[in-house]
């Protein structure tokens, strides 16, 4: 009989629900994770629980009301119908499954089904193309946390990062050609935000600034998230033939002035008070559309775009279950 191998999926999460008790448990989990706020534990536990918890529940969980569909929440409906159409590809030699890093389906509960299958081989893919601590890191960090309680471990094969792969940028890129760039004014490639001590972590000298990671990817940077998300742009930039000064990297969702800059909204602001009329905005960190890409590019940055002078601001649509990023996932999984 022949054995076979496991596929892990895993996306970010999202609140079971709209209702405040269930954004404030999905919210509770994802900041207490030490490398999404990554600071000592008692301060940690202080924000997180007395302040920005109990202050934002209520007002994430109106957010999350617009962004409710009848499908349930968009990342999580995304993401399943990857899973099934990666499964279709994939064939019968495969089993694929689909965990959520906060929130259901929990990782835990998905990796004791999986245990149960016995597998000679387990493949964990997250589904964040660029590396960073406080998504592909914490993700494959709670996988190792729960196998290491395991008898019998079995081959188990972790995808780290897919950022300059061929079919995810080609995926981006069809995404990109429904859209007529002339008719836009500039090109943004809004990518989510991180703190700078999160890069500056990755380097041995603990500073990201001194890496040339807006023109290159080196050995010393090639995991640094700030290197990976300019690298996705440089390569999408030449498969779409978008001329320099046409375009921005920008990173979005700060909370603090000490994030990657430029910051999104403030360069929306910008194109606005500069007189463009209508700018295009790619969200190359983001596989499935979600709060993010929907509210926060589709809503906010328009209203902040409108605010000062500004018309439309287009958002392309995440790779969500595109052919090519089904194909794109199949290849990471076989090879």
């Amino acid at each position: 009989m022949k054995s076979k191998t496991g596929v892990l999926l895993i996306n970010l999460g999202t609140p079971d629900s709209p209702a405040v008790g269930d954004v404030r448990s999905y919210l509770s989990q994802f900041l207490n994770d030490p490398r999404v706020i990554d600071i000592p534990w008692l301060p940690r536990k202080l924000l997180v629980n007395f302040l920005i918890v109990p202050f934002r529940a209520s007002k994430s969980a109106k957010i999350y009301k617009k962004l409710w569909t009848a499908n349930g929440s968009p990342l999580l409906y995304h993401s399943e119908k990857a899973k099934g159409l990666l499964q279709a590809s994939l064939g019968s030699d495969y089993e694929v499954h689909l965990a959520m890093r906060y929130k259901n389906p929990s990782l835990p509960d998905v990796l004791e089904v999986m245990r149960k299958k016995n597998y000679e081989k387990i493949i964990v893919l997250p589904m964040f193309p660029q590396y960073a601590s406080a998504s592909t890191g914490s993700a494959l960090d709670e996988v190792m946390r729960v196998m290491r309680t395991w008898w019998v471990v079995p081959e188990v094969k972790f995808i780290s990062q897919y950022y300059d792969h061929p079919k995810f940028i080609e995926a981006f890129a069809a995404r990109g050609r429904k859209y007529n760039f002339a008719d836009y004014d500039h090109i943004l490639f809004s990518y989510h935000g991180l703190p700078e001590r999160q890069v500056d972590k990755v380097y041995d000298d603990g500073h990201c600034a001194d890496h040339n990671c807006e023109n290159e990817i080196t050995e010393e940077n090639k995991y640094c998230y700030k290197a990976t998300c300019y690298a996705t742009t440089r390569l999408l930039v030449e498969k779409l033939n978008i001329p320099q000064g046409k375009y921005t990297v920008c990173f979005q969702s700060r909370l603090d002035k000490k994030w990657l800059m430029p910051f999104s909204d403030k360069v929306v602001e910008e194109c606005a008070r500069k007189g463009m009329k209508k700018i295009l905005v790619f969200s190359p960190a983001f596989t499935a559309d979600c709060l993010e890409t929907i509210i926060e590019i589709g809503d906010e940055y328009q209203e902040i775009f409108k605010e000062h002078g500004g018309e439309k601001v287009q958002l392309v649509e995440s790779l969500n279950d595109h052919p090519t990023w089904i194909d794109c996932l199949k290849d990471l999984v076989t090879t």
